[in-house]
């Protein structure tokens, strides 16, 4: 390796191996500004730069587990959601495109309701929904809750509110199953329920092997058709919605006409399902009139 006259290697010595070692140019240099704790420009900036053992260390150990598998986000230990950057581990699920889309469309819901918006989050893991909508909508009149069974998630999530700084002044992060983990004088008082419940039926054989391996199973399945938990969410929501108010979440690609007969049956009116950015049936929309 080509060393400064301290026996030092640059970042630009470093990043060029990395990229050799995974032959991907993006992940190699993503990796590489975690580990000098610089991005963008910053980075760039520093490439002429002697790296210190820590961080060769560091990078070295990222590096051997993003080649043994590990997703591209746990081994960062960040990532990107919308507008905002996510602490991610193993924890709580990585977040995804289509999730996105989700998160989007209940920004446009929220945004209908002009004078003011309460919005929940439920099962938010990570609190990437109920987060970018805190950085997205206004901060006056406006209140979001995320809510999580899981302690550990509820944990990230408070985390990352924390990071968020004010933009999250307005959130409240509460521990429970579903709308349980919501205060009482709230019922039939929301604007807006947004979720990305577990909907992956047990045994689907199309689930990547990594995310078997690393990702939380208690987000990801829901019973012998994934949609247990989605039935639980869909059966309470009216109770809790205020009148007009909206329903909407993430389901699996192939669950459309099931969940659309679903939240018919629970009394929802325009009930529709959406695309996601590859033009597959994945975002789940209902209001309660």
């Amino acid at each position: 390796m080509a060393r400064d006259t301290n026996g030092a290697v640059t970042w630009r010595t470093l990043l060029n191996e990395t990229i050799e070692v995974l032959g991907e140019r993006p992940q190699a240099r993503w990796i590489c500004e975690t580990a000098c704790g610089l991005d963008g420009d910053e980075f760039l900036a520093e490439l002429d730069e002697p790296a210190t053992e820590r961080m060769v260390a560091q990078l070295d150990a990222m590096v051997a587990r993003y080649r043994a598998g590990e997703p591209l986000a746990y081994v960062m230990g960040h990532w990107s959601f919308r507008t905002i950057e996510l602490m991610v581990d193993r924890r709580v699920l990585i977040p995804r495109p289509e999730t996105e889309v989700v998160a989007g469309r209940a920004l446009e819901l929220a945004r209908s309701f002009a004078e003011r918006r309460r919005v929940v989050d439920l099962g938010t893991g990570s609190g990437a929904i109920g987060l970018s909508l805190a950085a997205e909508l206004p901060l006056t009149n406006t209140e979001i809750w995320l809510t999580d069974f899981s302690v550990d998630a509820v944990d990230v999530a408070r985390a990352n509110a924390a990071g968020l700084g004010r933009a999250a002044a307005n959130v409240r992060v509460n521990h429970g199953s579903w709308f349980e983990a919501l205060p009482v004088d709230i019922r039939g008082e929301i604007d807006v329920v947004v979720s990305n419940p577990p909907y992956i039926a047990e045994g689907d054989p199309e689930v990547a092997e990594s995310v078997l391996e690393y990702e939380p199973h208690s987000a990801l399945f829901a019973g012998a058709d994934g949609l247990d938990d989605v039935r639980a969410i869909a059966r309470n929501a009216r109770e809790w919605l205020r009148s007009g108010g909206w329903l909407v979440f993430e389901i699996g690609y192939q669950q459309g006409d099931a969940v659309k007969a679903l939240l018919e049956g629970c009394g929802f009116v325009d009930v529709a399902i959406a695309n996601d950015l590859t033009g597959r049936p994945r975002i789940a929309e209902a209001r309660n009139p």
